[in-house]
């Protein structure tokens, strides 16, 4: 028999929700069938089998949240064979792991009992006072917890198997205000009155907003935590810069005029977008990302292209970009951002990027600033195109005009090395032959 372990699907994942169990307990499973689908923090993928067999446990249930290395299911030899109750891949191990403190926090109720298999089971070894005898069934999360909370473990009450403490149990009792690590309560012999009523509680604050609290997505806790520390840790600067897009548009019908037979169309995002590939091959000084005071180069032009999903936003990446042509970069774009919305996106798919395009320009955002995706060192926002009186050859004339700003990573790219980046992206989409040459 062997255990099938919570994967790490992405390279920002600590933990992840069982969202439909694919294959049954008795099912046969061939090696690349798919077993589960798991909801990571970008997209729900499909976790393919790795071996011959038949599921014969599921030890997540739907909808639990479970941490990388959690066990959830065993495949045996036959549809009749017993795994054994131990759980000796140990889900309590991959609780203390290095590296696993978001997934400790980020686990609810239900993936936590599932997370803290049998192993625990047996009383955990005493404090080292050994007047207060053995402790009680826990796990190393629900022990950290009560640490934090200042809880006196000992006194509190599991409602898990066998008695056994959870995350849920500390947080009603901090919740409660019982079993708090404070003098003890004086015996109750001593007692020679009754403890006065307590005084009435006051109403409950209506703050006018008639508020109610959503069910928040993994991708959406993600996106909030990374965005965070993106905007809190990458020293972000700014460069804007307004292009004509008078010959890009002229340019685009020419290509789309060109390509009606086949189908296919191009868009202005993916002209964008080819551009800026183009223009990293020129700075690859652009190209590069601060990692842990390192700088690094990287030598291959893969840029992503920002998603809204229902749960967010995701960044799909098209690798080697500037060697696509306009009509790959199309089709792949397309096909990638099908699979953001339906939540498909495979791992491969959302991970390499050196680049990042954000347009909102389809919803008529005249300009916006966007925020870096680490490790990247830089995003280019684009905003609408409008028309707008201009001079030219002293005159006053209507020019289609698109803005565009690029957020800069400040440790890794300088001022004017990024403003040279920007001034040659701006002319080469206003000369755009030079995006195909």
């Amino acid at each position: 028999m062997s255990e099938i372990q919570m994967p790490r699907l992405s390279d920002t994942m600590e933990e992840g929700v069982i969202s439909t169990w694919v294959k049954q307990v008795g099912d046969k499973v061939a090696s690349g069938d798919v077993l589960v689908e798991i909801e990571t923090d970008k997209a729900v993928m499909e976790y393919e089998a790795y071996e011959d067999g038949y599921l014969v446990k599921q030890s997540v249930s739907e909808g639990d949240t479970v941490p990388i290395g959690a066990v959830i299911g065993v495949i045996g030899d036959s549809p009749d064979a017993v795994p054994e109750d131990s759980g000796s891949g140990g889900s309590e191990p991959a609780e203390e792991s290095s590296g696993s403190a978001g997934a400790e926090e980020g686990a609810s109720g239900p993936a936590e009992e599932s997370a803290e298999s049998a192993p625990a089971e047996a009383p955990a070894p005493s404090s080292g006072g050994g007047e207060d005898g053995p402790r009680p069934r826990t796990s190393p999360l629900a022990r950290r917890l009560a640490r934090e909370y200042g809880l006196d473990i000992n006194s509190i009450e599991g409602s898990g198997p066998k008695g056994r403490i959870v995350r849920a149990d500390i947080e009603a009792a901090a919740k409660d205000g019982a079993a708090r690590e404070s003098a003890p309560a004086a015996p109750a012999a001593k007692e020679t009155r009754p403890a006065p009523a307590a005084a009435p509680s006051a109403p409950a604050f209506d703050d006018g907003r008639d508020s109610e609290e959503l069910k928040v997505s993994n991708v959406r806790k993600v996106i909030a935590r990374r965005l965070t520390e993106s905007k809190q840790t990458v020293p972000h600067f700014y460069l804007r810069r307004t292009i004509d897009a008078e010959a890009l548009k002229g340019f685009r019908g020419q290509i789309n005029e060109q390509l009606a037979s086949t189908g296919a169309k191009i868009s202005f995002n993916d002209l964008i977008v080819k551009a800026c590939a183009t223009t990293l091959k020129l700075h690859p000084a652009v190209n590069t990302s601060w990692v842990d005071d390192k700088l690094l180069q990287h030598h291959r032009v893969n840029v992503g292209v920002a998603v809204a999903v229902d749960a967010g936003l995701v960044v799909p990446v098209l690798h080697d970009t500037d060697k696509a042509t306009l009509s790959e970069i199309s089709t792949r774009t397309r096909e990638l951002a099908g699979k953001a919305r339906d939540g498909k996106l495979k791992p491969q798919e959302m991970s390499g990027g050196t680049f990042s395009v954000s347009n909102l320009g389809m919803f008529g955002v005249d300009s916006f600033s966007a925020v870096i995706n680490p490790p990247e060192a830089a995003i280019l926002a684009v905003g609408a195109m409008r028309q707008e009186p201009v001079v030219v050859d002293g005159e006053v004339v209507v020019r289609n005009r698109i803005s565009l700003e690029l957020s800069v990573d400040h440790r890794a790219v300088d001022g004017a090395v990024g403003a040279a980046f920007l001034k040659d992206l701006a002319e080469i989409l206003e000369e755009p032959m030079r995006i195909i040459l």
